[in-house]
């Protein structure tokens, strides 16, 4: 299998503002402030819940489970003092649809102890303090 690296190019706007750029052309509005765009650490939250998302996706489609809607709520607790980096995670699946609860918890915990390249790329410490929970919407 091919290796995809990964390749962006940031490019101060003003202020604590970035633009990122992807080698395909893809733009993101980066702001320190969290105003003009989202701010590192938020985007970090959603690489995080967008990956594990994707995976889940992935393994209920390919268990011809009926998802009808996932969303992902992301949240973490922040050091006080720098370096400001996250302390603990919480993650909340909140899927609707008719599907089986255990296939759903069997779809999160392949994704967070195996697959998403994310959540992988932690600190171990800080994947160790996640706080999962599911919830079945109907």
């Amino acid at each position: 299998m091919e290796r995809r690296d990964a390749m962006v190019t940031l490019t101060w706007q003003d202020d604590f503002r970035l633009e990122g750029v992807t080698r395909g052309g893809k733009v993101t509005s980066i702001d320190g402030d969290g105003q003009a765009g989202a701010s590192p650490t938020q985007l970090l939250l959603e690489a995080i819940g967008a990956c594990s998302a994707i995976d889940v996706v992935d393994i209920l489609r390919k268990g011809r489970q009926p998802l009808e809607g996932l969303t992902v709520e992301m949240g973490g607790e922040r050091r006080e003092e720098p370096p400001r980096r996250y302390t603990r995670l919480r993650l909340r699946f909140r899927v609707r649809g008719d599907v089986d609860r255990a296939k759903v918890e069997r779809a999160v915990a392949l994704s967070l102890d195996k697959y998403c390249s994310v959540y992988h790329s932690l600190d171990p410490e800080l994947r160790e303090t996640a706080q999962v929970e599911i919830v079945i919407e109907p």
